[in-house]
């Protein structure tokens, strides 16, 4: 099976004025379809950076080399403009932060309608219809009133469900989810997991995730890749990292965020057992 993204030799260079500063250096990674890739580092280990690298996203201060193959072309050699037509349609994109990514000027139902009409043949009505079964789809009550609301009436939570299910509608080769969980509450955060790990069991559609929580990672992920101050440390199944971690760095993480993760598979498990 050939990988929906193959990714060979990424280097990403900080240049400002005679200065250069290597930020991610030798990232070599495949992304299959229906599977999902963790990617686990600490703030400023380079696992966004990464991302927002083979996406176009970064301004131009820095520069990228090295390869991220889709569809047997290098996103690396895109302009700006292609790699915006892949964004959204092939590609998707989840953010951390939800409120970044909504215009706080215009309601939920035009912001979903502009994205919709840029990405799809879809009439005006067809659009608000996707867009009613979009929130629906995310078990969000009273979808159409929520469509006229802007976005800081909506919670973070709430906002986060919408993204995934604007990302999941679009039905994308690839779906990026870069800390989706970070900046909502613990209750929010599982029930944000409980549509991602959906989307993986119902979807065919290959997966990033990126996050710093060992929890989060184990409960999605398929293959596990350990970043540290730009390279790739670690990498193999959740297990493998778990129980045989090869880098020093990894073993302290583990050691770390343990007793962490196990008081989160506690929740999940209780807060599953309260539905049965």
């Amino acid at each position: 099976m050939k990988p929906v993204l193959e990714v060979n030799n990424l280097c990403v260079k900080h240049c400002v004025k005679n200065r250069t500063r290597t930020i991610v250096e030798g990232i070599n990674f495949q992304v299959y379809q229906g599977k999902c890739l963790g990617i686990l580092g600490e703030s400023g280990s380079g696992k966004s950076m990464t991302l927002k690298a083979i996406m176009g996203l970064l301004g131009r201060d820095f520069s990228v080399s090295g390869e991220a193959c889709y569809q047997g072309e290098n996103l690396i050699e895109k302009s700006k403009e292609q790699l915006r037509v892949i964004r959204g349609k092939k590609i998707s994109m989840i953010l951390q932060n939800p409120m970044t990514c909504f215009d706080p000027l215009y309601r939920i139902g035009d912001q979903l309608f502009e994205t919709l009409r840029e990405h799809t043949d879809l009439t005006r009505q067809e659009i608000y219809e996707k867009s009613v079964n979009v929130l629906n789809t995310m078990q969000i009550r009273e979808s159409e009133e929520v469509l006229k609301k802007y976005p800081h009436q909506l919670s973070g939570g709430m906002l986060q469900r919408i993204m995934i299910g604007l990302a999941v509608s679009m039905e994308p080769d690839l779906i990026i989810a870069d800390e989706p969980t970070t900046a909502i509450d613990a209750i929010t955060q599982y029930e944000i997991m409980k549509e991602f790990m959906r989307i993986k069991k119902e979807s065919n559609t290959a997966m990033i995730f990126i996050s710093h929580d060992l929890g989060v990672i184990s409960a999605i992920s398929d293959e596990v890749l350990i970043m540290n101050e730009g390279h790739i440390v670690d990498r193999g199944t959740f297990r493998q990292i778990y129980d045989h971690p090869v880098d020093s760095f990894t073993k302290l993480l583990v050691e770390k965020k343990k007793a962490v993760m196990e008081q989160y598979h506690k929740a999940i498990e209780k807060k599953e057992g309260s539905y049965v």
